[in-house]
């Protein structure tokens, strides 16, 4: 089983914009036991997080372009994606590709290919979908700092619900409530949608603050939400 894994800036940075070293480990062990466990984690794409967005925010400011302040973000989630080929080490592909292209070269080696971001309009989930649809995974596993999609902000709203299963339809109902711009593509952006939509990849949605959840996804356990179409 192939299997594309996006990991939320949110779960590797603390709000200050610290590095979480340890989380970093907790996902290289995971990632490793799966592994040896005949699931292969193709490729990781990592967001920029609380970095990224304070260069954003600063660069905006500015009054620089929003096309810009994606280059910027795009960094900042290079950085991340660096350190986590450091905790990967032997396994992980040396250089972080910038390209589709250099994505499936690398995968083709055998090694875990860790991506940043892409190109200025795209979320790094958008990066992701586009990864997953690129070299043919059997799964995409989006890890975040929530327990999955709700029927309203659970931080604001208690009487919100869990769903096992949404649609596509769903979050972009969502997101055309919220807008979108540099930074702060929560949940997903239009273009990770679209990408998912045509190529109806199994996508689920889960709480990454325990990296053991992506253990539990690829044993078939109800955990997160799935993306269906």
């Amino acid at each position: 089983m192939r299997a594309v894994l996006k990991i939320g800036g949110s779960l590797i940075q603390d709000e200050k914009g610290d590095i979480r070293v340890e989380r970093f480990a907790e996902y290289a062990k995971v990632i490793l036991k799966l592994r040896e466990e005949n699931t292969e984690i193709t490729s990781i794409v990592v967001g920029g997080g609380k970095t990224a967005r304070k260069y954003i925010e600063a660069a905006r400011r500015l009054g620089v372009a929003e096309g810009l302040c994606d280059e910027i973000g795009i960094r900042a989630a290079q950085l991340n994606a660096q350190i986590m080929v450091g905790a990967l080490d032997r396994e992980a592909y040396p250089t972080i590709p910038e390209t589709l292209q250099e994505v499936a070269e690398a995968a083709a080696t055998g090694k875990i290919v860790v991506v940043g971001g892409l190109q200025p309009g795209q979320s790094t989930n958008a990066v992701a979908a586009l990864v997953a649809e690129r070299i043919k995974a059997d799964m995409l596993i989006n890890a975040t700092n929530v327990d999955g999609v709700y029927t309203k902000d659970p931080k604001k709203d208690p009487s919100a619900e869990k769903l096992d299963q949404v649609t596509v339809r769903e979050i972009q109902e969502i997101i055309n409530e919220k807008g979108f711009f540099a930074g702060k593509y929560e949940l997903f952006d239009m273009v990770a949608l679209k990408i998912l939509e045509r190529s109806k990849i199994p996508t689920w949605i889960i709480n990454g603050e325990d990296p053991k959840n992506i253990l539990r996804i690829v044993a078939g356990e109800n955990v997160g939400t799935l993306i269906v179409y």
